[in-house]
């Protein structure tokens, strides 16, 4: 049963239901039950596009969680992260993954949607390591002054990740700008991790005209976000950082973790990601 049957506790917690959330809906698409009506119209107006739209949700954490594993591994060895926009918990959530690999890893995670505010912070800050804050990813000065962030040592490497969260962010609000304020804050030999719909254009142009459905589909939803970016839009938002191999990719090519055993469907291609390094 989904948070709808606890309209008063949602109320409560000053969430607004007749507005679709995007961690809920991602939640939705992972197969999580906490939602509401407006976000099962959502959920179910991209599926009307796109029916392998859960897919794309499960590529999206199997490419956070291969991220992480390989940046808190021994070889790496960083155990700071810093996951900006981090949506509901769910199965191998960032400071699962980071602390499985190095027990050591601090995981900050920071979100401004009042459902994970109310429910999902108990289940991230489950231990000394892992804190939950709140604070708006457009206004980086706020968010990096929030106590949980400050407590990161920013004179060690750490990764800050922004996993399908900039896609959600409208050109007025300048993200390519605030990111490069994100980017001078962070320590020489960190990392910055972000995936985000694309937009491929000419690349392909099937996906170019289901890219441009899909972005007025979320855009005309009660979520009223969503934006399809080319290749090189996306790449100015790692503010000049050098991409480590492969690059910015499709998300099943970047490293994964053994043989593909289906084709890959058209809306699962329309998301990249990549990982940068600050020398």
């Amino acid at each position: 049963m989904g948070i709808e049957g606890e309209a008063g506790v949602g109320a409560a917690a000053g969430i607004d239901t007749s507005k679709a959330s995007i961690a809920r809906v991602y939640d939705m698409f992972l197969g999580g039950k906490d939602n509401f009506a407006a976000d099962r119209e959502v959920y179910e107006t991209i599926q009307a596009v796109a029916p392998q739209g859960d897919e794309v949700a499960k590529s999206i954490r199997r490419w956070l969680i291969r991220v992480v594993r390989h940046l808190a591994g021994f070889e790496v060895g960083i155990d700071q992260f810093l996951d900006i926009g981090s949506g509901l918990p769910t199965a191998e959530n960032t400071h699962e993954v980071a602390q499985r690999n190095n027990a050591d890893a601090t995981v900050v995670y920071v979100d401004n949607d009042a459902t994970v505010a109310a429910y999902g912070r108990a289940l991230m800050e489950e231990n000394d390591l892992t804190h939950f804050a709140t604070s708006d990813l457009r206004d980086p000065a706020a968010l990096l002054a929030t106590p949980q962030v400050a407590r990161l040592d920013f004179d060690r490497p750490m990764v800050l990740i922004q996993c399908a969260t900039l896609h959600h962010i409208d050109d007025e609000a300048d993200p390519a700008g605030f990111m490069r304020h994100y980017v001078d804050a962070l320590p020489s030999g960190s990392y910055l991790a972000i995936s985000h719909w694309w937009d491929p254009g000419d690349e392909l142009l099937e996906g170019h005209r289901m890219a441009r459905e899909l972005e007025q589909r979320w855009r005309e939803s009660s979520m009223g976000t969503g934006r399809y970016r080319t290749r090189a839009e996306i790449t100015e938002l790692f503010a000049g950082l050098e991409l480590v191999e492969p690059g910015l990719v499709e998300l099943n090519h970047w490293w994964p973790d053994g043989p593909r055993l289906r084709e890959t469907s058209l809306v699962e291609r329309l998301i990249l990601g990549g990982l940068a390094y600050k020398p």
